[in-house]
């Protein structure tokens, strides 16, 4: 895949969105004025390397699973597979059968 601008600023919007926080409260928090997420998503830049990481490690995603977008939230899926590493063997093997039946 590709991957174009548009492609880049709709991950921030839909990881933000995830979140439910405002670009100005990201802004912030990431240490950038509070229009620069939003200068971000209306394509207008892109982040230096640096930034980009303060926006992963404010996502609490990694950049790997920032570029997974498969994944439509990355962080709740590490969540889950920290909490599925404390199951058992019989816990495991019912989470999978439900999770076959939902697919």
């Amino acid at each position: 895949m590709i991957i174009t601008d548009q492609i880049f600023r709709e991950r921030i919007a839909s990881l933000r969105l995830k979140k439910n926080v405002s670009a100005r409260e990201m802004s912030l928090a990431i240490g950038q004025c509070q229009s620069y997420i939003n200068v971000l998503e209306n394509g207008n830049g892109l982040p230096s390397m640096d930034a980009f990481f303060n926006i992963c490690d404010y996502l609490q995603i990694t950049p790997k699973e920032f570029f997974d977008f498969e994944a439509s939230d990355p962080k709740a899926l590490k969540d889950l597979f920290e909490d599925i590493k404390q199951l058992n063997d019989e816990q495991i093997a019912l989470l999978r059968s439900f999770v076959k039946q939902m697919k």
